[in-house]
């Protein structure tokens, strides 16, 4: 390529610098092919990069990688790309909305003006409640007893665009002891059908939060994810379809414990047998504006 690519960083799910979960927004992507994507996704190191497109079903088109393969729809680079949008002129303030075509389908994105700054609010999929574990196929893997598993539920994959496996814990002490057995994760994960697992409980880190959760993958992914927009959606179908929350809005908290502290502003949108979608919401703040010549 000889032209430059325009590339920013934006830490989404916080409105600080450097907290949050960072994400590498490619600006003028549509010359760049799949696997040239891929590589830049593996340059930059980061859970997810993203690059946009010209699209002919929405307002604009995006693409998300890991460092390992393409997932079909995300959280943090949906925030990510609509700040970069917002202050690169392609989108306005007070447009109220836009659409974004991403690889799992077109999603709306709201634009909600307020003291705190612009929120961006993603409508996901209506959630597919999918396959169950054992518990004790599932827990080793993680460092966990059963005993810490949450009782009376199942562990099961559940999706709003990407199948995540939502594995429910007693406590946030019981969040902070997981510890990754690879040998045990990695053929758990090659039968399943899920992309990556998601372990949550219903209590904050702070006293906003009303979950806790963390999020984990194997490299060449990054080994844990600050902050998971996805997996928040899953998280949340599941707590409303299960019974375990009683309001459908709350606020979802991850990425402390790496000292990226984030939040996202959740609403389940129907009823616990029949949700119609899940709004994940959030605030973004770039970090870093520049060029990648390749």
């Amino acid at each position: 390529m000889t032209e430059p690519l325009s590339v920013m960083l934006v830490d989404a799910f916080t409105q600080t610098p450097l907290q949050g979960n960072p994400c590498l927004v490619v600006l003028n992507a549509d010359a760049l092919g799949e696997d040239q994507m891929q590589a830049i996704a593996r340059e930059a190191n980061l859970s997810e990069t993203a690059f946009v497109l010209r699209s002919t079903a929405a307002d604009v088109r995006a693409r998300y990688f890991t460092p390992a393969e393409e997932i079909p729809l995300a959280g943090h680079p949906t925030m990510a790309v609509s700040r970069a949008l917002i202050d690169t002129g392609r989108l306005r303030p007070d447009q109220g909305a836009y659409r974004l075509e991403l690889q799992a389908g077109v999603v709306e994105v709201e634009i909600q003006p307020g003291e705190a700054g612009l929120r961006f609010v993603m409508a996901q999929k209506p959630p597919r409640f999918l396959r169950t574990y054992a518990p004790e196929q599932v827990a080793p893997a993680f460092g966990l007893s059963l005993d810490d598993l949450l009782p009376g539920v199942p562990i099961q994959t559940v999706s709003t665009g990407t199948p995540q496996l939502m594995i429910p814990v007693r406590d946030l002490a019981a969040v902070q002891r997981v510890q990754m057995n690879h040998a045990l994760y990695i053929p758990l994960r090659a039968g399943g059908d899920f992309f990556s697992p998601h372990v949550f409980c219903l209590q904050g880190y702070s006293e906003a939060g009303r979950t806790f959760a963390r999020h984990f993958g194997t490299p060449p992914d990054t080994q844990e994810d600050p902050f998971t927009g996805s997996a928040t959606g899953g998280m949340a179908a599941y707590l409303w379809h299960y019974g375990l929350i009683d309001s459908p809005r709350f606020i979802a908290e991850q990425g402390h414990g790496m000292q990226r502290p984030g939040q996202a502003f959740v609403e389940v949108v129907g009823s616990r047998e029949a949700m119609e979608t899940v709004k994940v919401g959030g605030y973004a703040v770039t970090v870093m504006r520049g060029e990648m010549v390749i």
